[in-house]
């Protein structure tokens, strides 16, 4: 069976970012990690995850603490939630954007020294 088709308007990077959610009615906040984010969303993982259309105030920490209105999109038992991000500042969003791109730029460099390396591997093999 193929797998659904995408849903999302950005790619989700996998990058572990700390963030703290906040909701309506519980006044501690529950601090975990990102496993994926986008600018408009991220999936957290949690064994008692949050039921869908629960909104959340998220506090991202990227460069900066990013404050953003979410609410939970999806909900897979014992595994996480997705969340949507409904409502950010101007310059909350310029900042994860610079933040996404950064990382993007570090992962590309990092694969390309992978390929260099693994071609003057092979390349030094072949010589023996």
């Amino acid at each position: 069976m193929p797998p659904p088709p995408e849903r999302r308007d950005q790619p989700r990077i996998k990058v572990k970012v700390p963030v703290e959610l906040h909701f309506e009615d519980n006044d501690t906040p529950y601090r975990c990690a990102t496993s994926d984010l986008s600018l408009f969303g991220c999936y957290i993982e949690s064994l008692f995850p949050f039921p869908v259309d629960t909104p959340v105030e998220l506090k991202l920490q990227a460069n900066a603490t990013l404050l953003i209105l979410g609410k939970i999109v999806t909900c897979d038992p014992q595994v996480g939630n997705g969340i949507q991000f409904v409502k950010m500042l101007p310059e909350d969003l310029e900042e994860l954007r610079t933040f996404l791109d950064e990382i993007q730029k570090e992962a590309a460099e990092k694969e390309a020294a992978e390929q260099e390396a693994a071609w003057k591997t092979l390349q030094e093999k072949n010589k023996k």
